[in-house]
């Protein structure tokens, strides 16, 4: 008798279902990359921020403005590199536009939305609150951190980074 060599119909079709569950069951984790990827964006911008602003405050302790208010017009300023300065608010950069072009190595420009951005970073500095809302170019109007400048009594913080279902 001649031994068959091969596959059955039902072997094959086993398999198929187990490759199907599979692929069903790791699809959802391959999903989201992009939701990662803004949030880790985002993390990077808030450290780019956070090691500009220790930098400001070195800065500005050396020229002994560290503890002065912001002002209307005319407040203290730093130079960080020749010919361009930053506004302070207690010794840290005010969330103003012109701060974070001069302050940060990224391609950045105001708008309300991230909606239509020709370049990478998007930045509100228009908010009542004197705080500073940034997004990522085209990324969900959910998805961005707001810098809070300095007070009296506290450093600058951030709003906590959302999660990847909101980028």
């Amino acid at each position: 008798m001649k031994r068959q060599q091969g596959f059955t119909l039902i072997e094959l079709v086993v398999v198929i279902i187990i490759l199907g569950i599979l692929a069903v069951t790791a699809a959802p984790k391959f999903i989201n990359l992009q939701g990662d990827a803004r949030v880790s964006a985002l993390n990077g911008l808030k450290a780019s921020i956070q090691g500009a602003n220790t930098l400001v405050y070195s800065k500005a302790a050396l020229a002994g403005v560290e503890k002065v208010a912001p002002a209307a017009s005319n407040g203290p300023t730093v130079e960080i590199a020749t010919g361009v300065e930053v506004n302070l608010a207690y010794g840290y950069m005010t969330a103003e536009l012109d701060n974070f072009k001069n302050a940060l190595d990224v391609s950045i420009s105001e708008g309300t939305t991230p909606v239509g951005a020709t370049t990478d970073w998007v930045v509100d500095t228009t908010t009542t609150t004197g705080k500073a809302k940034f997004w990522q170019s085209s990324a969900p109007t959910t998805c961005f951190i707001e810098y809070s400048p300095a007070t009296a009594i506290a450093p600058p913080a951030f709003t906590a980074t959302p999660d990847a279902s909101a980028c």
